[in-house]
């Protein structure tokens, strides 16, 4: 049967998260009975990322199993002739069986936006958070330095969370500031359920002033997760990019249509 790659990006704001909940608006859900249509049977799909309530996408990768032949221009378009204005499938790709849109990641990239000026923002609402406070990025960036390679990350760590264990390689956490806007940017091979939420409340805190960079080691050493920041919002997240080797030749990730509004950043 068939293998299938998708590129999706979707704004979370009316979903209960990724993974399909009875009952329950999902992304998942809608992905799944939108491609159903297209392939006229049941379809079942697996995304390299689970994404919360209310967390965006901007490059979830996905893939299904499907008897039907379409060309991947059938997929996409067909696929979004069904989907909701809010969830967009980006490309489609068919694979080798030995594809797995979870299993064969080599990292996850997600990135966190703040608006960050005295007057709020319509460009901004539901997808990204505003702090009015002028927040210290340089200070940020130094706080994120002590949280880099691979730690046991227990104190970014949702108590909730399934994880069979919190040890994580942090392969990259940049701060960057663009005029009004500031991103959190973190690569990872995997992360623990809200740790980047974590991670970002934790930098946010720094940026104001209200702890010193040193507090983001002191935390991170202490394995406690109440030592910590509260946890950032979900709307200023993003699933950003997922890599996989080469050898499965995926289409690069498009830039978003949001990103392309006057006011919002720019960044890859």
């Amino acid at each position: 049967m068939p293998r299938i790659a998708i590129g999706l990006e979707y704004h979370g704001g009316r979903y209960a998260g990724w993974q399909a909940q009875a009952g329950l608006a999902t992304v998942q859900g809608v992905v799944e009975v939108a491609l159903a249509h297209v392939a006229a049977q049941p379809v079942a799909v697996t995304c390299a990322g689970r994404t919360d309530a209310g967390v965006h996408a901007v490059g979830q990768v996905a893939h299904f199993d499907a008897d039907a032949v379409r060309t991947p221009r059938g997929w996409t378009l067909g696929a979004n002739t069904n989907l909701p204005p809010d969830v967009s499938v980006t490309w489609a790709q068919e694979v080798s069986a030995q594809f797995h849109a979870r299993h064969r990641a080599e990292s996850r990239t997600y990135c966190y936006l703040i608006c960050n000026r005295d007057a709020r923002s319509a460009l901004a609402a539901g997808r990204a958070i505003v702090i009015h406070r002028r927040l210290d990025e340089e200070r940020m960036g130094e706080a994120a330095c002590a949280l880099l390679g691979e730690h046991d990350f227990s104190a970014f760590r949702a108590a909730e969370c399934q994880a069979r264990t919190p040890v994580r390689r942090l392969h990259e956490l940049a701060v960057e500031r663009q005029g009004d806007w500031v991103v959190i940017r973190a690569r990872a091979n995997a992360f623990l359920h809200h740790m980047v939420r974590n991670i970002a409340g934790l930098l946010i805190a720094v940026g104001r002033g209200e702890a010193a960079p040193e507090w983001a080691r002191e935390v991170l050493e202490s394995r406690d997760r109440t030592r910590g920041a509260p946890t950032a919002p979900p709307h200023g997240l993003y699933l950003w990019s997922v890599r996989y080797p080469s050898e499965f030749a995926l289409p690069d990730k498009p830039e978003s249509s949001w990103a392309m509004i006057p006011g919002l950043p720019r960044f890859s």
